[in-house]
């Protein structure tokens, strides 16, 4: 799956029930390693979670059913109402989720008003 996955189909044919259980026992997965302290089988948990179009798929429904925001759009404009936008998006997440890479933090000082200045880091435009 270099791509992403195949045969998407559509977002109202999905199986909500055996996505969610999918997440829900890779979690208890993950909490139990953590219990146990095997924290490599942690890592490789949370990589798998990451890769998962399952979680993908009932993190795309979280942000664009279930949220009071669902109505706001996001930093790219774009607002899913509709199941095939749901569907799209959730296909762009899981594509870019491995190839996302994180933008720099930029240092700005903030004056304050008894003349010292506080430090804030706003990420840095992409180049």
């Amino acid at each position: 799956m270099v791509n992403g996955p195949e045969d998407v189909g559509a977002w109202d044919t999905v199986n909500w029930t055996a996505r969610e259980q999918n997440v829900a026992r890779l979690r208890q997965r993950i909490f139990t390693a953590a219990r146990d302290g095997d924290w490599p089988k942690v890592r490789n948990l949370q990589k798998m979670m990451l890769r998962s179009w399952s979680n993908t798929l009932v993190s795309v429904r979280q942000v664009t059913q279930r949220n009071a925001g669902r109505v706001t759009a996001g930093v790219d404009g774009v607002v899913a109402l509709d199941g095939p936008a749901r569907m799209k998006a959730a296909v762009r997440a899981h594509q870019t989720a491995a190839s996302w890479q994180p933008l720099p933090v930029r240092r700005v000082y903030i004056p304050k008003a008894n003349g010292k200045q506080r430090p804030l880091g706003i990420p840095a435009e992409a180049a």
